[in-house]
């Protein structure tokens, strides 16, 4: 499965429209913070909505789960492409 759109909707909030990614090989300090375009298109994609928890380790489709990151963060993630 992948994320509801409400439950995207709710992260995209919950993130204030810009990355949550606080991972440390991304470069930055704390949160990246990239303030992001709500309009992201399937085509020219520029955010994801990124399941912390692989679903194929058992994560879920739910809001804790889910994280808005730019597309650069989303690239350093273990699990990118996969």
């Amino acid at each position: 499965m992948a994320f509801s759109q409400e439950t995207i909707d709710q992260a995209w909030r919950r993130a204030g429209g810009k990355c949550e990614c606080t991972l440390k090989n991304c470069g930055h300090t704390g949160r990246c913070n990239k303030v992001l375009d709500p309009r992201n298109s399937t085509l020219g994609k520029k955010w994801y909505a990124h399941h912390v928890v692989s679903q194929d380790a058992g994560g879920s489709d739910g809001l804790d789960n889910c994280l808005i990151l730019c597309v650069g963060c989303h690239e350093n993630t273990g699990s990118y492409g996969g």
